[in-house]
């Protein structure tokens, strides 16, 4: 099970070999073995890896579940023992990054022993991710029809500002109308993004189109562009008001309308649940709304 998680994650069967410890033909050797047991071929062969087969999908997906099953239960083990530890693998959205950092950062005070893993990535990947047991837990938008297999709580909600370079800024304190701001020169998240996606349809409902001049799948590269003035961007009010900003950076609450999107804690529906996903979820539900 772990050779096949493995192989899923690097897709080159050597880098496979050498995360799990053992030489390349010990790990081909194990992979036919599994598949001699099966009586199934499960990894498209030739001179490198190309995938698995729709047989080799199914004996994935069930393997990433036992292993997190297996990690979940020696959690609580531990947990009885009076010490969580563990890998708590967490999905987050960019514009959720710094919240899930500090957060996340109280959970370890609390649990010395857990390892947390934060990667960024979009609504959709998240989703996946949980289903396929890559993820413990997202950090993403909250959607009204989740996968039968998947909860969400909500945990607060994303209001929006428009960070600008003073000399971009239409002024210097008070607030800024959507129209206004899709007249400046803009960076923004691409449009595989959920973030991106909302800022579109309040742009569509003003009746205003954005004038951008860049894209990117990371919010580092939108706040490079303000603080250098060269754009403005459109950022979540949680996440400006976190990050240290030079004096030439106005920061405009943004108006008509005013848009709120809530933002939750999204695992998969698990009986019992991981330790440290249920110790992750008390700890967010702890903070001050």
């Amino acid at each position: 099970m772990q050779l096949l998680a493995a192989l899923a994650r690097h897709r080159h069967f050597a880098r496979a070999a050498e995360e799990c410890g053992i030489s390349q033909p010990a790990f081909s050797a194990r992979i036919r073995n599994l598949e001699t047991e099966f009586e199934t071929p499960i990894v498209k062969r030739g001179n490198r890896f190309m995938g698995f087969t729709d047989e080799g999908e199914i004996v994935l997906k069930w393997a990433r579940q036992l292993l997190s099953d297996a990690e979940g239960m020696r959690q609580e083990i531990e947990a009885a023992k009076g010490a969580l530890s563990g890998r708590l693998v967490i999905g987050v959205v960019p514009t959720a990054i710094t919240y899930a950092a500090q957060n996340s950062e109280r959970l370890r005070e609390q649990h010395p022993g857990l390892v947390i893993e934060i990667h960024s990535a979009s609504s959709s990947q998240i989703w996946r991710g949980l289903e396929e047991f890559t993820l413990d837990a997202g950090i993403t938008y909250f959607e009204t029809e989740l996968p039968k297999s998947l909860d969400a709580e909500i945990l607060y909600d994303e209001r929006y500002v428009l960070l600008a370079p003073k000399g971009l800024a239409p002024r210097l304190n008070g607030t800024v109308t959507w129209k206004e701001a899709a007249a400046l020169p803009l960076c923004l998240l691409t449009k595989n993004m959920r973030n991106r996606r909302i800022l579109n349809e309040v742009f569509e409902e003003v009746g205003a189109t954005p004038n951008l001049v860049m894209e990117t799948n990371a919010f580092t590269a939108a706040l490079a562009q303000v603080e250098t003035g060269t754009a403005a961007t459109i950022a979540p009010e949680s996440l400006a008001g976190s990050l240290p900003f030079a004096s030439g950076v106005v920061q405009l609450p943004l108006t008509d309308p005013v848009v709120e999107k809530p933002i939750c804690l999204a695992v998969a529906d698990r009986k019992p649940a991981p330790p440290a996903v249920l110790a992750l979820a008390d700890a967010l539900r702890a903070i001050p709304s």
